[in-house]
């Protein structure tokens, strides 16, 4: 993504709803789908400015790796982690640690190589653990925003699951998610496309609308791991060795 992007998205991360709801929602999904030992061993492969980096510190044994150079120095600050430089699928760093949860949460539709990207990842997979992938959902949700961010794909939870198995591996559970808010953003971005003012949608609401919204979208996170929705903005899916 543009460095300015990261800059953005560091401002963010704290308090706007997405982020605040979708950790909620990471955090719940990991509790009941990550069968995680007391010394669980996790990577976060792609991890931005460090949003995620707290939450994940709190359940394990934490490495993080991150190609950008701006971001990985905030999310180095942010965590106090030692962030390392990687790059899917080729450049992974900690060889030879293998890891009881890998993260990679809105990070494979940035990668041209979706399937050898996921491949290299289970291979770094301990026996009986788990990738948690997390993407936007929709080809047809496609606006400037996936643009703006550089994404290459949306996906489905077919194609995800496609992926995944010719990587070698099996989606244990998938399902959409941020199902509440879906029919409004197809609404607007629809009338944004009708105007020809599809703007990026990462601005931060009045703080009455955040805290709405907020609640709004984390309460999926009493479903999810329960139960998978039939649509969402986002998809979650747990995947394994095969």
């Amino acid at each position: 993504m543009d460095r300015d992007v990261y800059q953005r998205m560091s401002e963010l991360e704290a308090n706007h709803w997405w982020f605040v709801a979708r950790r909620k929602i990471i955090g719940t999904l990991i509790r009941r789908k990550g069968d995680l030992p007391a010394d669980a061993r996790i990577l976060e492969a792609g991890c931005g400015s460090g949003g995620n980096l707290a939450m994940l510190q709190e359940l394990g044994q934490l490495d993080a790796f991150e190609y950008d150079e701006v971001a990985r120095e905030m999310s180095r600050d942010l965590s106090g982690l030692d962030v390392q430089f990687g790059a899917l699928p080729d450049e992974l760093p900690f060889a030879p640690r293998d890891y009881h949860l890998i993260g990679l949460f809105d990070v494979l539709e940035h990668v041209e190589q979706d399937e050898a990207s996921l491949a290299a990842l289970g291979a770094r997979l301990a026996p009986g653990g788990k990738l948690l992938v997390t993407v936007p959902a929709f080809p047809f949700l496609w606006s400037r925003h996936d643009e703006t961010h550089h994404h290459f794909r949306r996906y489905t939870r077919q194609s995800l699951t496609e992926v995944a198995e010719r990587a070698g591996l099996r989606v244990t559970y998938c399902s959409y998610f941020n199902m509440y808010l879906f029919p409004v953003a197809v609404a607007v971005r629809a009338l944004k496309k009708l105007t020809g003012r599809d703007t990026p949608d990462d601005d931060m609401p009045p703080a009455p609308v955040n805290a709405a919204m907020k609640i709004l979208f984390s309460s999926e996170r009493h479903f999810l791991g329960r139960i998978s929705l039939p649509f969402g903005l986002s998809l979650a899916a747990v995947i394994e060795k095969a």
